[in-house]
């Protein structure tokens, strides 16, 4: 019978318990409030969150979670308990009826178990814009005009692509022409459009952008956008004291002040937390102290995360994978099938294995880690298969024919040959998995995916920098860091030969 030592077994339980360990991550907070990726909806996250700490309400706040489903299932999953949102979303994108009725839309929600605001005082409808100097040279002034030119190119956001209430029915609505046609995301959507690259582009109505680049919203002239007015939804059983406070907010945010909001943090950079307190002591008389935008913490508050993210899911997967590659390498048949589901694990896009995993595991630190966790499994595998299926035959008999207990020849045999491969294995996986962290920010994990995501936002290449750079040079570090182990724990006729 083949030896499979028990320590290693034992691994298995010890990655198990640190599993169901981690994934709690926690006490939440009394309210966590959620926002999607976009400035609108972050600085109206930070409204509801400082009008709520100043009511004495506990408050936890998840900025840039992602898109509207996200936020939606986060909601219903109770990873969230508020978020601020749109009308026109909610009819044809969560709820599926256009039909709703303004007095229907509550009694349809609470269905659901979410309650919803009044209206917060402004819409910001979807529209398609041009360049200001471009429409009036295709004299195009509504969207109707876009028929007559089939070879401008379109830069519509992913989102927006998808959306029941976008390109799809749009395009239907319209009969428009398919011309060059390319998904981006929102903001780099107006950089395209800036730049000549795109001619046609999805955008906000209150978007600080549109004056900023001089462009011009073209009119729906056959009304197919619904009206999207901003509200908050929330859940019932567990926010009616909060729900209350945020009917504070109702009609006071007109369509100027939500520009110039949005203005302020797009333009010149002031921190999205700053601008909703200002916005609260002069509406509301509601004193509020926001966070001050400091580059230097924010590097070392995603280090922090990011390293956690990378060092926690690397130990569980080398608890997890060493045992399976040496089973592996013990057992042909078995073997075959590990090294086909991890590296069937492999090719699932990092992305749309996050989302996958949402269900399961909600919003935050826990699916990035199982996901980080999965992707490290190959990597370790296939390293220690290697390691000790390389092992010459002649070693193994001479150890046999020495009387060696089989204990000794795994520690003080077996280990030692294989050791320089399983440790690259491991400093591949560590490597791998700083560059797939970065994702885990859009499912509130974050990490230097914060910084960058929010650069992106802002169109602020500092802030991207300050992302991209410390992953490179975490990337960096740890494989220095595990060449040096390799040199002290594999002797050097070993690494030589």
């Amino acid at each position: 019978m083949k030896f499979i030592p028990a320590k290693f077994l034992r691994a298995h339980f010890v990655a198990a318990a640190l599993l169901s360990a981690l994934f709690p991550m926690g006490l939440a907070a009394q309210v966590v409030i959620g926002s999607k990726k976009f400035t609108e909806s972050v600085i109206l996250g930070d409204l509801a969150g400082h009008l709520l700490a100043a009511r004495g309400v506990a408050v936890e706040y998840r900025r840039e979670l992602g898109g509207t489903r996200i936020l939606w299932e986060a909601l219903l999953r109770a990873d969230i308990d508020v978020y601020p949102e749109y009308t026109g979303t909610i009819r044809f994108e969560i709820l599926r009826d256009r039909s709703i009725s303004d007095d229907a839309l509550a009694a349809a929600l609470a269905a659901h178990g979410v309650g919803v605001t009044p209206s917060l005082g402004f819409e910001n409808t979807y529209a398609l814009g041009m360049r200001r100097t471009r429409a009036a040279e295709l004299g195009v002034r509504r969207i109707s005009d876009l028929t007559a030119h089939d070879d401008l190119r379109y830069g519509l956001s992913h989102e927006f692509l998808e959306r029941r209430d976008g390109w799809p029915g749009l395009r239907a609505r319209y009969g428009l022409p398919g011309g060059a046609l390319r998904g981006v995301d929102h903001e780099i959507g107006y950089r395209g459009l800036v730049s000549g690259a795109t001619d046609v582009i999805d955008l906000y109505t209150t978007d600080a952008e549109i004056e900023q680049y001089d462009l011009v919203a073209l009119e729906d002239d056959r009304r197919y956008f619904p009206a999207y007015t901003a509200v908050y939804l929330y859940r019932l059983d567990a926010f009616d004291e909060a729900g209350a406070r945020l009917q504070e907010l109702a009609g006071r945010i007109d369509e100027r002040a939500m520009i110039r909001m949005n203005s302020a943090v797009q333009l010149r950079r002031d921190s999205a937390s700053r601008v909703a307190a200002q916005f609260l002591q002069e509406r509301l008389a509601v004193h509020a102290v926001g966070e001050e935008s400091d580059l230097f913490q924010v590097i070392r508050e995603r280090s922090l995360e990011h390293l956690l993210l990378v060092s926690v899911s690397l130990l569980l997967a080398a608890l997890v994978g060493a045992p399976l590659g040496y089973f592996a390498s013990e057992y042909s048949r078995a073997g075959a099938v590990i090294l086909a589901i991890t590296g069937l694990v492999q090719t699932v896009p990092s992305l749309a294995l996050l989302v996958m995993l949402l269900p399961l595991f909600g919003i935050g630190a826990a699916p990035a880690l199982v996901a980080l966790f999965l992707y490290s499994l190959l990597p370790i595998v296939r390293g220690t298969l290697l390691g000790f299926s390389t092992i010459p035959a002649w070693v193994r008999e001479s150890a046999e024919s020495l009387g060696l207990s089989r204990g000794f020849q795994f520690r003080h045999v077996y280990v030692p040959l294989a050791l320089r491969s399983i440790l690259s294995g491991v400093k591949t996986a560590a490597v791998i998995n700083v560059g797939v962290a970065t994702l885990g920010a859009l499912i509130g994990a974050g990490g230097y995916g914060q910084a960058i995501l929010k650069g992106i936002r802002l169109d602020d290449t500092a802030l991207i920098l300050a992302g991209a750079i410390p992953a490179a040079l975490l990337a960096l570090a740890l494989q220095l860091a595990f060449d040096a182990l390799e040199r002290k724990l594999v002797s050097r006729g070993l690494r030589e030969s």
